[in-house]
């Protein structure tokens, strides 16, 4: 149920982060969601880390929702304070890294539905997440790529699977 509660709000800034970047959000607006959707996921990483049951598994996923869920902060944050986006920039380089093997890694113990779209969100996102980088960087041109990119994959890697989990129609 946590992992829906993540996956709805993620899917929630994915698509505004990418209405922003198309110029529909301003940046003192986005904030919001950034700090909420990186506040709720920090809340699932600690209680999967340290929560009641917490094991290896627990803290491993923890730990990839942490990569994600401090980007959306920095998100945030960058807009509060007026950052190039840079250092941002770099660290989405380490999650687009970090997410590679992952999702290589999900599709080889892949067993059924669930575990292939896992492994193909893991992909998704690390492509994504290398864009950013590429955008924050490099190519401050590839913006209105990436952000119809984030709007699609806010819906399909997250928004809809997570309603679908919390609604229990997905396992």
């Amino acid at each position: 149920m946590h992992e829906g509660l993540s996956l709805l709000y993620v899917g929630a800034v994915l698509v505004l982060n990418g209405l922003w970047m198309l110029g529909r959000i301003e940046d003192r607006e986005i904030q919001v969601i950034n700090y909420f959707a990186g506040g709720v996921s920090l809340a699932v990483a600690a209680y999967a880390a340290f929560g009641p049951g917490a094991d290896a598994g627990s803290v491993r996923t923890a730990a990839m929702t942490l990569l994600f869920a401090f980007t959306y902060l920095w998100v945030a944050i960058n807009r509060r304070n007026g950052s190039s986006g840079h250092g941002l920039g770099y660290f989405c380089l380490f999650v687009a890294l970090t997410a590679l093997p992952t999702g290589l890694l999900q599709l080889a113990a892949a067993q059924g539905l669930w575990g292939w779209w896992s492994g193909l969100n893991w992909l998704a996102w690390s492509a994504l997440w290398f864009g950013f980088y590429l955008m924050l960087c490099h190519r401050p041109r590839l913006q209105p790529l990436m952000a119809r990119t984030s709007l699609a994959q806010g819906l399909v890697t997250a928004w809809v699977p997570g309603y679908l989990l919390l609604q229990g129609l997905l396992a």
